[in-house]
């Protein structure tokens, strides 16, 4: 044994390398899944958050304006021109000191830009602060909001607006300011309030997601179980059992399965029947050789030519058996008359082979196995012809049908089906031939599921072979 022989055998002894695949199909789905209940409750609870936000700030300012209107409703111009309320403010938060609720009435500028000799009329809560006020802005009969942060520590909320009272020639501002204490803890409970919630409800949504993936997948868990009981031998088919969706792929593999096994018990058929058929033969040659048989020669001859013929004949069936099982297999049938045309005409001189028909037909066959069937069919046509061969293409769907006319002699019709029989020949001319031509062209058609018949030639007086074969 040599070095290598060792090496040989533990790598075939190994188990196959795992091949890389493209991931969980499982962890996949809830991956996605995830990625957007994240992206869709990110989105919803931003839109919600400043729905509710502005919601809660509008309802605070609307308080305010109403405090506005009623100062400004309540307002009288005094003796000295000075600001007074004909009903004080009915909430006690603006006389208690830095209760956090203000206003202030301040006077403004005129046109001449001259400040009036009139005070301004601050709430006592501002106590010794005052509002800041910017004469250069107008604010005209609308009423304006804004956040202040002049007091340190105490951020406010401000409404303000410009008023002339009757009976003064003043133009005032009236402000309302409150702290903003409340409303932002109100907005940071709600924020949290909404984290909270849409963060249980996402964890709820991948879960249910999850669960949903792994029910989902669980009949293709079934079929993996299924496939390995049937590897095991415990099974030979999948059970019908499965929801709607899985059960085309199930019938598919259990379809493949039968197609399988049918090409198995085939493949022993002909192993079987090919030593049947050499049996004979070697018994021939055997008992002659034993006998010491003077005509031993000519009897070996005769006897390999038999065996040559039948693993011929086997060796061509074998071949399209195993390439049937490409369901992708085409092949265009006029280059294929082509090849068979140039190659015919070079062993059989002046033969002439003419081609029509649909130039772009194409049949669900091997080229290689369509090649000898045409190859057979017309040699066959060139060989007992008398020098004209005439081939036809037509579509007669769903099958093509190709004619191989010529102008020999003919064959009566109750002889044609004997020439389908192996090694049955009806030519007594002595022209070389095994008589299993027509043979494998019929196997090898049947296999594909296509039919060769003999008919009479109307055009040329000789024999019409037509071959139907699947159309691509």
């Amino acid at each position: 044994m040599t070095k290598q022989e060792p090496i040989a055998a533990a790598t075939i002894g190994a188990p196959a390398p795992r091949r890389r695949g493209t991931g969980s199909l499982t962890r996949r789905m809830i991956v996605i899944a995830a990625v957007w209940i994240s992206i869709l409750l990110a989105v919803g609870g931003f839109a919600l958050d400043r729905l509710l936000t502005n919601s809660l700030v509008r309802n605070f300012d609307e308080n305010l304006e109403l405090v506005l209107r009623s100062m400004i409703g309540s307002s009288e111009i005094g003796t000295v021109g000075e600001i007074r309320f004909s009903r004080p403010p009915a909430d006690q938060r603006f006389i208690e000191s830095y209760s956090g609720s203000y206003f202030q009435i301040t006077p403004l500028p005129g046109a001449d830009g001259k400040t009036p000799q009139v005070e301004d009329y601050p709430s006592r809560s501002l106590w010794d602060r005052r509002l800041t006020v910017d004469p250069a802005a107008v604010r005209g009969t609308e009423t304006h909001k804004y956040d202040s942060y002049q007091f340190s520590g105490e951020p406010l909320r401000i409404v303000e607006r410009d008023v002339i009272i009757p009976g003064s020639p003043v133009k005032w501002r009236y402000q309302v300011a409150q702290s903003r204490e409340n409303l932002d803890m109100q907005l940071k409970e709600l924020r949290t309030t909404l984290t909270w919630s849409f963060a249980v409800l996402g964890l709820g949504l991948v879960m249910l997601a999850a669960l949903q993936t792994f029910y989902g997948l669980w009949p293709l868990r079934r079929v993996r179980h299924e496939v390995v009981a049937i590897r095991s031998g415990a099974k030979t088919r999948i059970s019908d059992d499965f929801p709607d969706e899985i059960q085309p792929l199930t019938q598919e593999i259990n379809q493949l399965l039968a197609h399988n096994e049918e090409q198995a018990e085939e493949a022993r058929r002909h192993a079987g029947n090919l030593a049947h058929a050499l049996k004979t033969p070697l018994t021939v040659i055997t008992n002659a050789a034993t006998a010491r048989d003077p005509e031993l020669h000519d009897t070996v001859c005769r006897e390999a030519t038999t065996m040559r013929r039948q693993v011929d004949h086997h060796l061509a069936r074998a071949r399209a058996i195993g390439r049937r099982a490409s369901a992708q297999a085409r092949a265009p049938v006029w280059e294929s008359l082509t090849a068979v045309q140039r190659a015919v005409t070079t062993m059989h001189e002046g033969t002439t082979i003419d081609i029509a028909g649909d130039k772009k037909s194409e049949v669900r066959v091997e080229r290689q196995d369509l090649d000898e069937m045409l190859g057979n069919l017309v040699e066959n046509a060139a060989k007992y012809g008398s020098g004209r061969v005439f081939v036809t293409v037509e579509k007669s769907a769903p099958f093509v049908d190709i004619l191989i006319e010529d102008d020999g002699p003919g064959i009566p019709a109750e002889q044609r089906t004997e020439l389908f029989t192996r090694g049955k020949r009806l030519d007594t001319t002595g022209k070389p031939g095994t008589g299993l031509g027509l043979a494998i062209v019929r196997d090898v058609a049947e296999i594909y599921g296509g039919t060769v018949r003999l008919e009479e030639s109307e055009d040329l007086g000789g024999l019409l072979a037509r071959l139907s074969l699947p159309m691509g």
